[in-house]
């Protein structure tokens, strides 16, 4: 298999999602369609020759043709994401790899089977990434998000969130808040537990295939869960990242 090169693409445009989380527009010379779920590597070389490397998955749907979204959070001592979140600008460039993974990714069988995406904070990237490529194909298979957020304000593509679950009667958000609640809010309010995941498993008429990304706490939590409720071991596909209090 060829090696994936590295490759300097250019920083179209920045959008603050939330205060802690920015998403990067990114052209490139050499676009190379991924499946939702992948991700790319991202280089930056200091002077001194000193590389410091992350890997960010892809927001953007493969029909986001010749550049991707990478949406990144501020990470508290994260020299990576310190320098995107404060040093870099649109007309920057910025040296990537990719796209990276095989495992935890969107196959074109999944628009035919019902789908569990649950998300612990900047965990719902890759989900995003599969959703949106679901609604560009017009994909009608039962589909719930369950995304576990901290508060509204660090609720990473809320508003686009809310709109598919509008315009889609197959796609349910399901949003739990684990500390600053909204007021008036009805739905959950609490970390992920047995009680929610059995209440939402009962919104399908046959198992779903299941996508986990997030805090490896909440992700191992999950995955067993609905082991646990019967779900066999191949449907079930996680992805997990250092802990951020989700």
């Amino acid at each position: 298999m060829e090696r994936i090169q590295w490759q300097l693409a250019r920083v179209k445009s920045i959008v603050q999602e939330t205060p802690r989380v920015k998403t990067f527009t990114l052209t490139l010379p050499n676009w190379i369609p991924h499946l939702p779920g992948q991700h790319y590597d991202l280089r930056l070389t200091a002077e001194d020759g000193y590389q410091a490397q992350r890997s960010y998955s892809i927001a953007s749907p493969p029909e986001q043709t010749g550049e991707i979204d990478l949406t990144v959070e501020l990470i508290d001592d994260g020299e990576v994401s310190a320098y995107l979140h404060e040093g870099v600008a649109p007309g920057d460039q910025l040296e990537v790899r990719g796209p990276i993974g095989g495992y935890f990714v969107w196959q074109d069988a999944m628009k035919h089977v019902p789908l569990l995406l649950v998300a612990g904070g900047s965990g719902v990237v890759p989900l995003m990434a599969m959703l949106r490529h679901r609604a560009k194909i017009g994909a009608t298979n039962p589909t719930r998000l369950l995304f576990s957020v901290r508060s509204a304000e660090e609720a990473i593509y809320r508003d686009e969130l809310e709109e598919m679950a509008r315009h889609d009667a197959q796609f349910d958000l399901l949003l739990t808040f684990t500390r600053d609640v909204p007021v008036d809010w009805a739905g959950y309010h609490r970390r992920i537990d047995r009680l929610m995941l059995t209440e939402v498993l009962h919104r399908f008429e046959t198992q779903p295939h299941c996508f986990i990304c997030g805090p490896t706490l909440l992700v191992e939590q999950v995955a067993n869960t609905l082991a646990e409720l019967g779900l066999s071991a191949d449907t079930i596909r996680t992805e997990r990242f250092g802990p951020t209090g989700t």
